[in-house]
């Protein structure tokens, strides 16, 4: 069913962002989360699991304090283009077998910080198994697993009225200068949508990251009451988004 043209948002806000940072890398629990702490925002991060083991306490207490952790596959394929020379590749894998490592990842991801993952992101963004002829698109799967699912590098915020949940629009929100930012806020503002930027590492200087300056700038932009954001997770801003279909 098509969500009704006339969905608001809660207390009267403007438009949604959702804040997402994938992989659990060290420079999130590091840098990151007392960034968006200081700030009173809540996040959702897509945690590869041989990283978020290295700080699982850490995680889970950020979990205790509002924010998410998402399903992020546990062996992260993408296609084999990419030339990395691991096994895990998209075109190796069946639809079985993707089934497979999702729930495992929910499975492990809920013993080590204690919550059900309700969201996901596609590793590099790419939504498919197989090759050719046998290639097949696992969004489906997702649907039936998660609330959501986001992607990555795509163009536009989503639109609350319209979006699959199974594909979100995932905006790469690396190396971003703080002026490219404001002009994505402010659009999405103008349009009523829902904007999910996806970045890396947080609070550094280096490829895949939000650097602090930026990721302050940020924050401090969506919590300005004038500006009339709702900022929250993926899984927060989904499930209202679910619940008025």
């Amino acid at each position: 069913m098509a969500i009704p043209r006339d969905l608001a948002w809660p207390a009267g806000k403007r438009a949604a962002v959702s804040l997402s940072f994938d992989d659990a890398r060290t420079t999130q629990v590091d840098q990151g989360l007392a960034i968006l702490d200081d700030f009173g925002v809540r996040a959702t991060f897509y945690a590869s699991l041989s990283l978020l083991d290295k700080r699982a306490d850490a995680w889970a207490a950020a979990v205790a304090r509002g924010h998410e952790v998402g399903n992020h596959t546990v062996n992260h394929p993408c296609s084999c283009n990419f030339g990395w020379g691991t096994a895990n590749v998209l075109e190796a894998y069946t639809l079985e077998r993707m089934e497979a490592e999702l729930l495992e990842a929910n499975d492990r991801l809920t013993e080590r910080v204690g919550v059900r993952p309700q969201t996901f992101a596609y590793p590099c963004g790419q939504k498919f198994v197989g090759r050719g002829t046998e290639a097949r698109s696992y969004v489906p799967l997702i649907a039936k697993h998660f609330v959501a699912g986001r992607g990555f590098r795509d163009e536009s915020c989503n639109a609350p009225q319209v979006c699959d949940l199974a594909q979100l629009f995932g905006v790469d929100y690396d190396c971003m200068p703080f002026a490219e930012v404001q002009r994505w806020l402010d659009t999405t503002a103008e349009r009523g949508g829902w904007l999910v930027f996806a970045g890396h590492d947080m609070g550094v200087e280096q490829r895949q990251a939000v650097t602090r300056q930026v990721l302050e700038a940020t924050c401090r932009y969506l919590t300005d009451p004038a500006k009339g954001f709702w900022v929250d997770t993926v899984a927060a801003i989904g499930t209202y988004v679910q619940r008025a279909g």
